[in-house]
């Protein structure tokens, strides 16, 4: 399935709270559940698979999947969860929440399975995620619980919103995991990908991110080809084009002034670097908007 098709329903988001000793037994779902362990620790169980969870831990719970939780300790559970369909379908507002497995369902409940849409091709996603930045995907989902819980005027349009920038998230995060030399090496990536995003205004060399960084430039190349499909100077060349478009579209600055604003030599190299991606003059491109 493209990415492009998903049009998720959320069917319930809620940030629990359990007191322990706690469990739930084996049963199968009829949606996904996306579960985040932010306090405590839990046992998962899936399809005969263990997984232990930690804080900072996220799950993922897909249709005709068995699977059991449990309590681990003294310490009291916290885990914020979003049951959803990924893609809404003509019943979603009518199926419940299933907590018992399939074998103790009656027919009609049985019709209920949702396509298991997570498991292979582009955006396939595993049951256990140990995420190397929770913050921020822990930030996402609370701000996505808090959308479903207040139901303000278009929430559904907002929550959908919401689900499909923490999906990709996960998903992109997935992608780097599964490369070894850019997993352990993230951090400084994304920082260097913060850096020419906040620096659409200049020219950026190679050598200069390799010493600014500390990285061999030819790794550093590497690496961020690996990670973002495209080199560091690519990246930022893009980045500088897209805000070129910005202000093309949006403002009646000159061409020469854009030129300038973006740190291209002259408007002759603005030209041809927009031409070259965009298939049109940068003027073109504006007559466009009108």
């Amino acid at each position: 399935m493209s990415e492009a098709l998903i049009s998720p329903f959320i069917r319930r988001a809620w940030d629990s709270r359990v007191s322990v000793p706690w469990h739930i037994r084996e049963r199968d779902l009829w949606d996904y559940e996306l579960l985040y362990v932010k306090e405590g620790e839990v046992v998962v169980t899936v399809n005969h698979c263990t997984y232990e969870g930690i804080p900072g831990d996220v799950f993922l719970f897909k249709p005709r999947q068995k699977h059991s939780i449990r309590s681990v300790g003294a310490a009291d559970i916290r885990q914020p969860h979003i049951h959803f369909d990924l893609l809404e379908q003509a019943d979603s507002g009518g199926v419940p929440i299933s907590f018992v497995p399939e074998e103790e369902m009656s027919p009609e409940q049985k019709q209920w399975f949702r396509t298991d849409r997570l498991s292979d091709g582009p955006i396939a996603l595993p049951n256990h995620m140990r995420l190397k930045n929770p913050a921020a995907f822990e930030q996402m989902l609370f701000d996505l619980i808090t959308e479903f819980q207040l139901k303000l005027p278009y929430h559904e349009l907002q929550t959908k919103g919401q689900f499909i920038k923490l999906l990709t998230y996960l998903v992109r995060e997935h992608h780097w995991s599964s490369i070894p030399q850019v997993s352990g090496h993230l951090p400084i990536l994304l920082n260097i990908q913060q850096y020419l995003n906040h620096h659409s205004d200049c020219d950026v060399t190679l050598d200069a991110l390799s010493s600014m960084f500390h990285i061999s430039k030819y790794y550093l190349a590497r690496l961020f080809r690996s990670a973002f499909g495209m080199s560091p100077i690519q990246y930022h060349q893009t980045v500088r084009l897209e805000k070129a478009k910005q202000l093309i579209q949006f403002t009646d600055m000159t061409m020469q002034s854009i030129s300038e604003r973006l740190g291209f030599a002259n408007i002759h190299v603005f030209s041809r670097a927009f031409k070259n991606k965009e298939g049109v003059a940068p003027s073109h491109f504006r007559r466009k908007r009108s």
